[in-house]
C-alpha cells in the first residue's frame, strides 16, 4: 500500500515513530502483523483483497506484482 493512502500514515516501529517503509496493515509496534507470509502468501492475500474491494482481477494482480521485490522479501 502507498504510504500517502494508508489511512493512518504507515505503519510504526517499536518507539512509536512512523515507518518509513510499511503500511499499517502490515507494521505495527516494530513488527510485522503477518510475519510468516511468504511474498507468494503476501501476493495472494493482496490480489484477493482488492478483488473484494471491486478491482478486476488483471488490476489486482497488476498491483500486486512487485511484493516479492519489497525489502521484507530480499534475500
Amino acid at each position: 500500500m502507498p504510504l500517502k493512502r494508508d489511512p493512518m500514515g504507515g505503519g510504526t516501529e517499536a518507539d512509536g515513530s512512523k515507518s518509513l517503509m510499511y503500511c499499517s496493515h502490515c507494521y505495527v509496534n516494530g513488527q510485522f502483523t503477518q510475519p510468516d507470509y511468504t511474498a507468494g502468501q503476501m501476493q495472494e492475500f493482496v490480489t484477493n483483497r482488492l478483488r473484494e474491494m471491486g478491482f478486476p482481477g488483471f488490476l489486482a494482480r497488476l498491483f500486486s506484482r512487485n511484493i516479492p521485490k519489497l525489502e521484507r522479501w530480499k534475500q
